[in-house]
């Protein structure tokens, strides 16, 4: 593989302030299941908690995971992760009934496809795209 080329991208983490309400909402948008993240043992086990997005390392993409961690907030950031889909319409249609809410619907981006932009039930804002 040439690495000039590859995604550099390998991580993502999405910081929130309830896990539960994050999961049901991120599990039920995208019709997936999420799993927690083994962490190492130690005296602050309630600092941090891990829920991790599916992913084939070998495969498409990269992965990550919701993580609630103490002294961090959900709101506020600048980065906006993407989420794939086969045609945005159909995520876009699941966003508020999970809690979220719809920024942009479901728009044209070109030759590039189209985009949904939405704020969850944290605060953070992401998007679905897709080729249609």
């Amino acid at each position: 593989m040439d690495r000039q080329k590859a995604n550099p991208v390998v991580w993502f983490e999405i910081y929130v302030q309830q896990m539960d309400r994050a999961q049901q909402f991120y599990e039920a948008v995208l019709n997936l299941k999420l799993e927690e993240l083994p962490l190492p043992e130690s005296e602050d086990d309630n600092l941090l908690q891990m829920m991790f997005f599916p992913a084939d390392a070998a495969g498409f993409g990269c992965s990550g995971a919701l993580v609630k961690m103490e002294g961090f907030t959900s709101t506020g950031n600048c980065t906006i992760i993407y989420f794939h889909s086969k045609d945005c319409s159909i995520e876009e249609k699941r966003i508020e009934a999970a809690g979220g809410t719809i920024f942009k619907s479901k728009m044209p981006i070109g030759k590039y496809g189209a985009i949904v932009l939405a704020t969850d039930t944290e605060g953070n804002m992401f998007g679905i795209h897709s080729m249609e």
